[in-house]
Parts: structure tokens; sequence; C-alpha cells
């Protein structure tokens, strides 16, 4: 299966309703993204006039995980589009569960990255410390006898996504997973390893570690902790794609962010930075 052509920024209208278009639209799998460790597919999706090309995983196509039931992380990377909704941030491209011509899996729309403001996101430092604008993260070695310090920028959409991976406990937020589109935003990709009862959080934006939260996300934790009581739409959708008790651990973390009002920092207790980092 051949890889999936290069779309350029901006060069692609958004569907309307890219949700309705997602759920219902006929796939036709144009490509393979070669590199993902479980099955990625790239798709053009059409229905009622409209098309977008999109990312389709089936489950057939996931690798079994000790420590994630097998068959599952499709409906992870949904329920982390439906926590990113609830934000109100709107950081995962839109995701939904449906049957393509590999079976049940996780479709979304794909979003081509600007290379250029990705390369402004994430660096590494090997002279002094960071300058205004950038925040440490760790010190890394880079070559034999030679460290850098690899550092994230102080911006708000990263910002706004670290507190939503400690919401969704998120374990493999690389930096290949970050993508700025063309018209200024920023989106979360591969959410497959998220909602564990356990404490796995992995990432590369640790750089907050120990800060107090923003205003807004306090506000945003008040608005998840209020929308994920028993009985609410979220927590209902939410109960079809998680277990019971990683919808409880889910709960306990909100208010415990909200409780403690700071950036989590790492627990120790697992490794800190995913690998490979990119």
């Amino acid at each position: 299966m051949p890889a999936p052509e290069r779309i350029p920024a901006g060069a692609v209208t958004p569907p309307a309703d890219p949700s309705t278009l997602l759920a219902k639209g006929e796939l036709k799998v144009l490509g393979q993204v070669r590199e993902a460790s479980n099955a990625v597919l790239y798709c053009e999706i059409s229905y009622e006039g409209e098309s977008a090309r999109c990312v389709y995983k089936p489950v057939a196509g996931e690798q079994p995980l000790w420590d994630f039931p097998d068959g599952n992380l499709a409906r992870r990377e949904v329920a982390s589009y439906e926590i990113s909704e609830a934000t109100g941030w709107g950081l995962i491209p839109p995701t939904v569960l449906r049957d393509g011509p590999y079976g049940e899996g996780m479709c979304q729309l794909w979003i081509e990255g600007d290379a250029e403001e990705g390369g402004a996101l994430l660096a590494l430092m090997e002279d002094g410390e960071p300058g205004d604008g950038w925040k440490p993260v760790v010190l890394a070695e880079i070559a034999e006898g030679r460290t850098a310090l690899l550092v994230h920028a102080d911006d708000v959409r990263l910002r706004r996504l670290a507190v939503l991976d400690a919401v969704i406990n998120n374990g493999d937020r690389k930096g290949g997973h970050l993508l700025p589109a063309g018209d200024g935003r920023l989106y979360g990709i591969d959410h497959g390893v998220t909602f564990h009862a356990d404490d796995k959080l992995r990432t590369l934006l640790w750089g907050w570690a120990g800060e107090p939260l923003p205003a807004e996300a306090v506000e945003v934790l008040e608005r998840l902790e209020a929308g994920l009581r028993d009985g609410t739409p979220l927590a209902t959708r939410l109960a079809e794609l998680v277990t019971a008790v990683e919808l409880d651990a889910l709960r306990a973390r909100v208010a415990g962010l909200r409780t403690a009002g700071v950036h989590p920092a790492p627990s120790g207790e697992w490794p800190a930075i995913p690998w490979p980092p990119v």
C-alpha cells in the first residue's frame, strides 16, 4: 500500500459538519502511514457532496500492549476527543468510532501540520539557559560527550494541551503528535494510550510542572468536574468507551488537578519522557 501523499497546508477546505461526514461517509483507502506502530490508513471520505481526507485506525490493526486491554485503543482516541470538546479548546481533530473496510475503528479528520511552525514549538539548546519564551524540560545526550537542553515554547496552546494530557492521563505525548495547522490552531493526535487508572503521564510538555494553573484551566476543570457526574451526557458517552474504574479515575484526576491548582510533576514511578520522543 503506498504512503500517503502530502497535502499542502491550507489546500483542503474543512467540511462544514466533520463529525457527520466521518461517521456516515464512504471511506476509500489511499495509503498507509508506514512509521506508525499500529495500522494507520490514510483515506478519502465522501458524503452528500462533501469530501475530506481522514485517518482510519482499525481495531484489527492494533498491536497488543501489556498494560491496556486488547482492541481498545480506538475507543480511547474517541474518548480523548470527547474530553477535548468538553474543554472548549478543540485540541483534537474531529474523531468518531465507526465501521470501515477493515472493521470497527477510529476515524479522524486529517490535519496537515505546518512544519515550519512545528519547529518553533520544540528545540534542543546546547549552550546556556533557555531565553524568554521557552520552558526547559530535560537535559538530553545528543552525541558522545555532548548534551543539550530539550525545551518547548511557552505557548498557550501547548499549555492547554498539557492540561488536557494530565486529565486524560496521556502516556505518549511525543513531538510528532503536535500538529500546528496553517490557521494558527494546534492539534494533538495519537491518543490511544490514555485513561489508564494508574498514573501513566509521559510527555515532552513538563515545562510548567509545579506552576499554578492559569485561571482558564481552573474554570475548564470546574466545568469538567460538573460534566462528569453520573447521568450527564458526557459521563454516559465515556462509559461506552472506557471502563467504570477508568471513568472514576478520570473524575479523581480532574478533582485533584482543580484542588491542587498546579500543573502536575513527574511521579517518579513511571518514565516521564516518551521514547522515542519524536
